[in-house]
């Protein structure tokens, strides 16, 4: 009733010939992750500091960097310059928490204890802001 099929299924051809393209190990896709997570909370960061200066902002910013910049094999990470469309600080800090946690995340699953206490100290500084209404209106 149906004929046969006459050539071999496409996965099994890919399944043999593993050598075609490159493979990353679990540990380079991990640091690719941990390495996105971390530029995107800098990114954030930045925006922060554009709507309110602070010492301690300045600080995560330049450890951030370091970060991404040691994961990345040296490259620097691209700074943002001004603000987002949801400038908004509460906001703003609510981002950069979940982005702390997701990067906390690939940290300990990588075992990478610097990017880990980082980001941990991260979250709770962020969390620290929303906790404070203070600080949420001193941005504005």
């Amino acid at each position: 009733m149906y004929e046969p099929i006459r050539t071999k299924s496409v996965h099994s051809t890919m399944a043999g010939t593993t050598s075609d393209f490159p493979h990353r190990s679990r540990e380079e896709e991990l640091d690719i992750q941990l390495a996105g997570h971390l530029a995107a909370l800098l990114a954030v960061t930045d925006e922060l500091r554009a709507l309110a200066p602070s010492a301690d902002l300045d600080l995560a910013a330049e450890r951030l960097a370091e970060q991404v910049a040691r994961l990345r094999s040296g490259r620097t990470p691209a700074r943002a310059t001004g603000t987002g469309p949801d400038s908004r600080p509460a906001a703003l800090h609510e981002r950069a928490h979940t982005l702390a946690g997701r990067a906390l995340v690939v940290a300990a699953s990588r075992a990478d204890t610097a990017a880990a206490i980082l980001s941990a100290e991260r979250m709770d500084a962020h969390t620290a802001a929303l906790a404070d209404p203070k600080e949420l209106s001193a941005a504005h």
